[in-house]
Order: structure tokens, then sequence, then C-alpha cells
């Protein structure tokens, strides 16, 4: 980056600035810089921080860029004065449960000595990581794998300072935790927290944290992506994904924009040695303060439910609906006490709008109604059987048992693969369904169609093609009028949830 930036040829600047004033004025004798968008982003940023501008020697002068350079140098200066102070090392001690002591005498403690277990009892286990400081209060962000189930939380301010904590509360579906200290003291100024929907990719950001337990380290980099799901599933995940370095002992610690503000809380990294390798993720701090403010009024996170299980659209799910798109969020599954079910939604519908919001993958829709306050009414809009419906939906409260998962997406294959078999109540292998009787997957062939379509053993097979199979009958009915290049549509039931999955023969078949 700093190559590009000497290749800009900058004439003098002069720069007026009373010190009691946040007026300045700039002047330049050249039209270059204009033509420099980050040169000019980096000036502004610099001098809208406050940072005083030393002027430069006669030598640094006549180096091309030193100049840009040296702003440069001096916002990531700025920003790192300004987030040092609330940055906190966090210290965890797990301690190992201890077992019951067994009643009478014990010859082995009379053989080997009374302190002999004591000895050999497990060692506490520890851990490290970052947080940041957010009010007066002394509420302190971090994530929740920092301090899993911790029996004793130590923060150490500044470096020096150490304290225990008190934790608040956990979320480990967003892997945010809140804890508390108090000190004597005053407190280290709180972070100013940002606006994470501002983020813009390729802005310049600093990762602040305990790397490898060093205390106050500052990287920096860009922002590369944003919008990433890792996981899926039940977890609630909008990473932004970043270059600048984040390593062990760096989890909690604040994503941090030139103007100094908290935009995201350093929280995983893609290594292959565990250390630094190029790929870094933090939490949007708009989901965190979502998450810090209902942890701090009540202790837990409440969030909206719609209630439908949903999956992403492959090009052969969108096919079988007559759907040319794979935008959009399929429902595989409608909870029957849900939100939804009220609201008229099915099995097979295309969602395709929240609010005003067009919904392009499951975990923007899931995020989203996440995020909305239960009792609200919102727009739902959704395509069924090729026609666009409009409904109103009252979003509901997430009930703790409940997990909207995920379905898993479907391959292409070769054959079935697959062995059925049918069960009613008294069957012996009778899987765990509501269904009283049906048909369940009892071998997969590993190469086979089934397999690829990832159908597992115990699935029960609800329909093909949009056709009830509950027997050995029905199913080949469904499979033998159907076209294994064209491929079967099957709606199978997994622990409970239903999903989609095609099963669909492309040997011997060109890409389209």
């Amino acid at each position: 980056m700093i190559l590009d930036l000497v290749r800009f040829r900058l004439n003098v600047i002069t720069i007026q600035y009373p010190m009691k004033s946040a007026t300045f004025l700039l002047r330049t004798t050249s039209a270059h810089i204009a033509r420099s968008s980050l040169s000019a982003a980096l000036l502004a940023a610099t001098l809208a921080s406050g940072v005083a501008y030393a002027p430069m020697s006669c030598a640094e002068e006549a180096i091309p860029g030193a100049r840009i350079a040296n702003e440069l140098s001096e916002a990531f200066e700025h920003v790192a004065e300004t987030i040092t102070p609330s940055v906190v090392t966090i210290s965890t001690e797990s301690k190992p449960k201890k077992g019951k002591t067994p009643k009478g005498k014990d010859p082995l403690k009379d053989f080997f000595g009374e302190d002999f277990f004591d000895k050999m009892a497990p060692t506490p286990q520890r851990g490290l990581g970052t947080g940041v400081i957010v009010d007066e209060q002394g509420h302190i962000l971090t994530n929740n794998h920092v301090i899993g189930e911790s029996n004793e939380v130590s923060v150490r301010i500044n470096g020096d300072r150490t304290v225990k904590a008190k934790v608040v509360g956990t979320d480990p579906r967003t892997d945010l935790a809140v804890i508390k200290i108090k000190v004597k003291e005053a407190l280290p100024k709180p972070a100013k927290l940002g606006d994470s929907e501002k983020l813009k990719i390729g802005e310049w950001v600093v990762a602040a944290g305990a790397s490898f337990g060093l205390d106050n380290t500052i990287t920096a980099g860009i922002v590369s992506a944003k919008g990433r799901a890792l996981s899926g599933g039940a977890q609630y995940e909008d990473f932004i994904q970043t270059d600048a370095a984040i390593n062990p002992g760096n989890s909690g610690g604040p994503l941090v924009n030139l103007r100094g503000e908290v935009v995201g809380i350093n929280t995983a990294i893609v290594s292959k040695s565990g250390g630094y390798m190029g790929i870094g993720f933090a939490i949007p701090i708009n989901m965190a303060k979502q998450v810090l403010d209902s942890l701090i009024s009540n202790g837990k996170v409440t969030r909206g439910w719609l209630g439908v299980g949903i999956q992403n659209l492959t090009e052969d799910l969108a096919k079988s609906f007559n759907y040319t798109e794979t935008e959009g969020a399929l429902v595989g599954h409608v909870d029957p006490k849900g939100p939804a079910k009220k609201t008229g939604l099915q099995q097979g519908d295309i969602i395709v709008q929240l609010g005003k919001t067009r919904i392009k993958n499951v975990n923007q829709l899931r995020n989203m109604v996440a995020a909305i306050k239960p009792g609200t009414s919102t727009e739902l809009i959704f395509i069924r059987n090729g026609k666009t419906e409009t409904r109103s939906v009252t979003i509901g409260e997430l009930p703790s048992q409940v997990i909207e998962a995920e379905a898993r997406e479907e391959g292409s294959v070769e054959d079935l693969g697959m062995t059925v078999e049918e069960f009613d109540e008294s069957s012996p292998r009778k899987p765990r369904s509501g269904r009283p009787k049906g048909l369940v997957i009892t071998q997969i062939d590993p190469q086979g169609l089934a397999a690829d379509a990832d159908l597992q053993v115990g699935d029960v097979i609800v329909s093909i093609n949009g056709k009830d199979v509950a027997s050995i009958d029905d199913f080949r009915a469904a499979t033998e009028k159907g076209d294994p290049k064209k491929g079967f549509r099957f709606v199978v039931e997994s622990q409970g949830m239903e999903r989609f999955a095609i099963l669909r023969d492309s040997s011997g078949s060109e890409e389209e």
C-alpha cells in the first residue's frame, strides 16, 4: 500500500489550525491530492481526529509521497492512543470439580498417604483473552469463548492493575459475553462504539488486544469482506473479515476504524498453524450492541422468532420450484406453534423479503428476525407456486429450547443408493419422529445419490416430488415415474425438522 502512496507527487500543503479550535484550513497548490481518494480520506481522518500536525523537514519534503505516508502513520498513532486505555487483558481460571469422598475407610489412602490424591487431582484450566470497556459503569465486552465456564475472571487494566470481574451474562450463539469490574480509582475512558453498517470493504481498521499474552498489541489492515458466515446452523453470524493480524489472545478485543470507533469484536481466525495466516473475523459492533444491552438489562438475550426451518436455494432446488433465482430462503419446516404457521406460511414457500429488505440467504434472514423485538408486526413477502404473496407477520420470542437450524444442502449424485423400511408404533427400529408410521432410511451407499444429497440413516422420507410417501409402494411409484436426470425432490424429516434435498443423476450430462 505504501508503494502505491509514494507514486503520488504532492506539492506544498499549507495547514493552519488554532490549537483551541476545531477549524482547519487546508490549501494546496497541487491537484494531485484530489485524484487520490485514499490520501484525501486519510488526511481528513487525521485532521478531524485532532492529531497534531508536525511540520516536515526540508529533506522529508523532497521525498515523493513522504507526507502522505507520515499522515497515515499519524492516523494510526491517534487510533492507538485512543483505544489502548479502554482495552483490557482478561485471565480466567476453571477449577476442576471435586469428586465425592468414598464413605468409610479407604485402604488406598492408608497406603499412599492422605495427600496423595490431592496431588494427583486435575490442575485448574487457565485462559487468556481481551476485552474492551464500553461504559463508565465498568461493563466490558468480550467473547463468550474467552469466559467459558470459568470460576474466576480477572481483568488487567493498563497493563499493571489487576481486579476481579463479575460475569454479567453470556450469549454462546453470537460468542459474546459481558463482564463488569469495580475499581476505587477512576476507570479508563470507555471506548466509543461506532456503526458497523457504515464500514466499507477496503477501509482501514486496527485490531487491538493481547496477542499471545502481550498486552496492548496493535495491528492494522483493511476490511476484506462483510457478511461472512462460518458455521451456520444455530449460530448468529455476520462477520467482518479483515487482514489485520488477529492471534490467540486477541479474542474479545476491539476492531477499530481510523476515527477510533469500535466497529467489531475480534473472535476467530482461519489458520492451519494456530496463528495468524491472513484472515481474521470480527463480530459487527451493531450486533454486539444488541447483545450488550440485553445482557446488561435482563441477564439474557431476547430474540425474535419466526418459527421456520430454512435452507439456502441451489440451482437444482430453485428449478424444482420453477424459480429462476437462488436468492431467498426456502422454507423446509414450519413450527406448528410458531408465528409463521399463524401467518399461513407453508413448506416450499420461498421468503424473498422481510419488511423493506430483500432476502439474499438464510444467514441474513436469521439475523434479521433475531434482531426484531418480539411482538413487532412486519411485512413478509414470499413466492408460492410461482406467485408472489404478501402477509403480515407478528414476530414472536425465540423459546430457549428452540433451534432454528439451517437445513443441510444437497449435492449432485449418481444413483439412489439407499435402503428404506416401513415403520409404525410397534416397530423395533422406529425413528425419533412424531409420525405414527412412514418410511425410514436404514442404509446409505457411500457412493450413491442419497449420500451425496446428504441423506442420513434414520431420516424419515415425507414426500417425493410433492407426493406424500408412507410406504415402500409409495416410494417405488414416486421414483419409477420420475427421471433421475431431472432429479427427485425429497422432503425428509431429520431430528424433528423437515428439509428439502434434490437427488439427481448428473453422470454423462454437460454443465449448463
